[in-house]
């Protein structure tokens, strides 16, 4: 027999696992890293479309609205691992330099703190490489 939990969000993990294992013992496995492969980088012409001026001729570019959403993903703690990666991906399609995402994460470590920035940095880190293999 297993302890139950005492801590309530673990409680609630128990419980989500166990729902998990009764709809589909596959999922029990599941890791939602794997899921980011399912949604791939969006084209640039996709991304200014729907990101970008499209809608607002004189509005901001796609690029530069995923930089302010790195912010504030950046500002949320980086709690977010596969919004940010793939933020950072949109942003590289978008047209950003890695050093732009480098810049737009560091000055978020003045009102989010180090451990935030760190955080969102090595996310970053993992996208862009992965995105240089996967250009090689």
């Amino acid at each position: 027999m297993t302890e139950k939990p005492t801590n309530p969000f673990e409680a609630m993990l128990a419980q989500a696992h166990e729902m998990a294992r009764a709809f589909n013992p596959a999922l029990e496995n599941f890791n939602p890293k794997g899921f980011e492969g399912l949604w791939p980088t969006m084209p640039r012409e996709a991304m200014e479309f729907w990101f970008g001026n499209t809608v607002n001729k004189d509005g901001l570019d796609a690029k530069t609205r995923l930089l302010l959403t790195l912010a504030g993903l950046t500002m949320q703690g980086a709690q977010a691992d596969t919004a940010l990666r793939q933020t950072v991906r949109h942003a590289v399609e978008a047209g950003a330099k890695k050093q732009e995402i480098v810049e737009t994460i560091g000055q978020m470590s003045v009102f989010a703190g180090i451990p935030a920035m760190t955080r969102a940095l090595e996310l970053a880190q993992e996208a862009m490489a992965a995105n240089e293999d996967d250009d090689t």
